[in-house]
């Protein structure tokens, strides 16, 4: 696994309705960095699920909500010793609102607090740093609406100029919404004590399409470039600035895994005047959109220049089908969704059982992987064929 030789040892606090990109995209992006990651919840224990919320503005006056991903706990609550981690994370979302009044969630946050230990939290988060008085007298931004509590309880209100803003003051990171991720990560990192290495001018480019599966994007996109690697979305047809509707698939007990609306994911550049050459490596997220871009000249195109030039391709889920519509398989030792197994060997691949699904294959400069339960390695192993290294 990803964090097997973990140097530092990081808390979640999480809760019912917490944003879905604002627990996972941290979560996962620790583990592949090598931190080991525990998420808790006041009244539940490892294994229970949290239920998250997806967050995001729509033309109205405030954010939307729907339905997310179901959040599976790792750790509880009542067994945990905070003298035992190094830092603390705070998702937004809904769930601060009523974590912020639990007494002995406040108690925990002030243990972190007093002992000087990095806090992040983020968007709703806030909520709790003021309950627990954690941010009296520090410089802070959240979601604009938590101003006039921050304010209320003594802190320095940093007016955000972006929703990707962060601020950072002594052992406290403080971000505005889930668009601040990469800062947000890349200083909570730093506050642990940790160094990035090989990171410098490294350029990826994710091939999207409508229907990706929502956390097959974003979790490797942000944790990327929390990297400092410059990180491009493109989707044929598309340009920089459009969206792409995404889907959440979740396993709910039934025969196969449901689908739920995700976010919508915003394009960074035009696929139509893209210059493969100028970019280190090629990431392939799941989801329902492989299937419509299996079918689009351009696209495997795109996908045999990064196989030619033996730059890195990282692709999980169900984008192993593109991969195989553009015959760059064979030989080539490649998992996926169990699914897709009757694609990879069409295609002439060596079938690696995806057992347990976060399993995660490197074959040259190829990294398939199942889903994503599997992102923590799925990053990692990319990383290992960019060079890039986060050491504490």
């Amino acid at each position: 696994m990803a964090n097997s030789k973990a140097q530092r040892k990081v808390l979640i606090i999480c809760g019912d309705y917490m944003e879905d990109y604002e627990v996972m995209v941290p979560f996962q992006a620790l583990l592949a960095y090598g931190v080991s990651v525990d998420a808790v919840c006041p009244g539940k224990k490892a294994g229970d699920i949290c239920r998250t919320a997806i967050h995001q503005n729509t033309g109205h006056q405030t954010y939307s909500e729907s339905r997310g991903h179901n959040f599976t706990l790792n750790a509880t609550f009542d067994a945990i010793e905070t003298s035992e981690y190094d830092g603390l994370v705070i998702p937004g979302g809904r769930a601060p609102e009523y974590l912020a009044i639990n007494e002995s969630v406040v108690d925990l946050v002030k243990k972190f607090s007093n002992s000087g230990k990095p806090i992040a939290s983020i968007c709703h988060g806030q909520l709790i740093l003021a309950a627990a008085g954690s941010v009296k007298g520090r410089k802070c931004t959240a979601y604009p609406a938590v101003k006039p509590v921050l304010i209320d309880v003594g802190a320095h209100w940093v007016e955000p100029e972006t929703m990707s803003a962060c601020v950072a003051d002594g052992n406290v990171v403080t971000g505005v919404t889930y668009d601040s991720h990469p800062e947000f990560i890349q200083l909570f990192v730093k506050a642990l004590g940790g160094t990035i290495k090989g990171c410098s001018a490294k350029r990826i480019l994710f091939l999207c399409g409508d229907y990706m599966e929502d956390y097959e994007v974003m979790v490797p996109f942000q944790s990327l470039q929390a990297l400092g690697c410059h990180v491009d979305a493109v989707c044929p047809k598309k340009a920089a600035g459009d969206k792409c509707p995404t889907a959440v698939h979740d396993f709910e007990g039934d025969q196969t895994y449901s689908e739920k609306p995700g976010h919508d994911f915003t394009l960074t550049a035009n696929f139509e005047s893209l210059d493969a050459s100028s970019y280190d490596a090629l990431v392939i997220p799941g989801g329902r959109a492989p299937e419509y871009l299996a079918l689009d000249e351009s696209v495997i195109k795109l996908v045999r220049e990064f196989m030619q030039t033996v730059k890195p391709v990282a692709s999980i889920c169900h984008g192993q089908q593109i991969l195989a519509a553009a015959g760059v398989l064979k030989g080539r030792k490649c998992t996926a969704y169990p699914a897709v197994k009757v694609h990879v060997e069409l295609a002439g691949a060596k079938w690696v059982e995806p057992d347990p699904i976060h399993r995660c294959v490197t074959d040259g400069n190829l990294v398939t992987g199942a889903a994503w339960p599997g992102h923590p390695e799925f990053i990692s192993q990319l990383m290992v064929l960019l060079g890039i290294q986060v050491s504490f």
